[in-house]
């Protein structure tokens, strides 16, 4: 089953200081920039577009339609900026690729400002992964000495500067508004839209926002064309994405492959689930995604199919969990993250995450009566639309989701005045769920 590998963005990931500037122009790197550069910039902006590529950070917005957006005729200056402030649970993607090849991202920065119009740029890095941020700074200056950054780009005319900057470990800064009153020197919190960003973004300037993969991905599109990346995927969903398997699973790690693999497929890749044991939930996009069940494996991993199984495909985080796990508690410690992470601007987050952790709280527990399953989704209704931000929205996903297809284990805590997955009875509990609920 190799061959549903499509190692692009991770094809450098194995060679020897793969992170360096002479490794990566030893492989072709910086390559597709020349190109670029001798390109009128509508023309890329054209190729990705054409291309099919969606944002890589969750949201799946055509990106080419997003540079599209930036008013030319606006006089202000036009900013890119890069989200990668990665931050929520299970999702390790972008951490990765900058650390192993962070010139695949310099080298899109650069062809994806130049398509815009920007004369500056900045990677907004979360600031507690100071490695990352050593790695990405370190990329950056040899990129500048090479003559990639700086004045008159390769003899072009083109100028372009990037600050690598250091975000101050907020989860809320991956939302594009908030990263931008980060970046301003402002607490973290989302902006009413509109304006939206492609109008006043930073500075009240024209920016674009994109995802690491997104960015990283242009290098490739341009080297290759547009139809290459359109050969992969599906139909409406084009190309490859780096997808991310943790939790019980033989070998978790990052498996790129093509959109609309499936994850049976990708399960195989990785020598299965851990031995011994079988699939009972997962995330097909990271915490904040509605959580699926061994009974949607061979839904392809793409956009329009996570959205016709209720769920969404996110940043691809896949967190496998086996029969051993209680949902009731994997659901209260994700709960438990949003309500730490709500900026608190809004009261539907701010207030709803603390009660949906009490409630929560109280059934793993074994406290209270099933009414209080219908408590937590009349809260969860509550948050859901209202917030602010989408972090309220991503609060109520895995619970929802989790009473929708476990609402058996939920009261099996009430009748065993706890969870039953502690001490002795874990393998007499565990035995039972066996593909009851799944």
């Amino acid at each position: 089953m190799a061959d549903v590998l499509t190692p692009v963005l991770t094809d450098d990931w194995d060679a020897e200081r793969s992170w360096t500037l002479a490794t990566y122009e030893s492989r072709g790197g910086y390559g597709a920039l020349t190109k670029a550069l001798a390109m009128p910039q509508d023309d890329i902006i054209t190729a990705v577009k054409d291309s099919g590529l969606r944002g890589r950070g969750g949201a799946g917005f055509p990106t080419g339609m997003k540079w599209s957006f930036i008013p030319q005729d606006n006089p202000k200056p036009k900013y890119l900026v890069v989200n990668a402030d990665e931050s929520e649970p299970g999702t390790c993607k972008d951490i990765p690729l900058m650390m192993a090849t962070p010139h695949t991202l310099v080298e899109g920065v650069i062809i994806s400002s130049f398509a815009i119009r920007a004369n500056h740029a900045f990677i907004y890095i979360r600031g507690e992964v100071l490695h990352v941020i050593r790695r990405v700074q370190a990329a950056v200056a040899e990129a500048y000495a090479a003559g990639h950054l700086g004045k008159d780009i390769h003899g072009s005319g083109y100028d372009l500067d990037i600050v690598v900057h250091a975000g101050a470990g907020a989860y809320i800064c991956g939302e594009e508004t908030a990263l931008l009153e980060g970046l301003e020197g402002r607490r973290g919190q989302p902006r009413l839209r509109p304006p939206f960003p492609a109008v006043a973004g930073l500075y009240a300037s024209p920016t674009v926002i994109n995802n690491v993969e997104s960015i990283a991905s242009v290098p490739s599109i341009i080297g290759n064309g547009p139809a290459w990346f359109a050969s992969m995927g599906t139909e409406k969903s084009k190309g490859f994405g780096i997808f991310s398997l943790s939790g019980h699973v033989t070998n978790p790690g990052q498996y790129e492959a093509p959109l609309g693999i499936t994850l049976r497929e990708l399960i195989d890749l990785a020598g299965g689930i851990r031995e011994g044991h079988q699939l009972k939930f997962w995330t097909p996009g990271g915490s904040s995604t509605p959580l699926l069940t061994d009974q949607h494996l061979d839904l392809p991993l793409d956009f329009e199919g996570m959205a016709g199984a209720g769920t969404m495909l996110g940043t691809r985080a896949l967190q496998l969990f086996d029969e051993t796990t209680c949902v009731v508690r994997a659901v209260l410690r994700w709960t438990e993250f949003y309500k730490h992470e709500s900026c608190g601007k809004c009261t539907p987050c701010r207030e709803g995450t603390w009660w949906l952790v009490q409630t929560l709280a109280a059934l793993e527990r074994g406290e209270g009566s099933e009414s209080d399953l219908d408590l937590l989704l009349d809260q969860c209704e509550n948050i859901l639309g209202r917030s602010f931000c989408a972090l309220g929205d991503g609060a109520t996903s895995p619970i929802s989701s989790s009473i929708k297809f476990f609402r058996d284990e939920y009261l099996a805590h009430l009748t065993h005045g706890g969870c039953p997955f502690d001490a002795a009875a874990s393998t007499v509990w565990a035995g039972s769920l066996t593909g009851a609920d799944a």
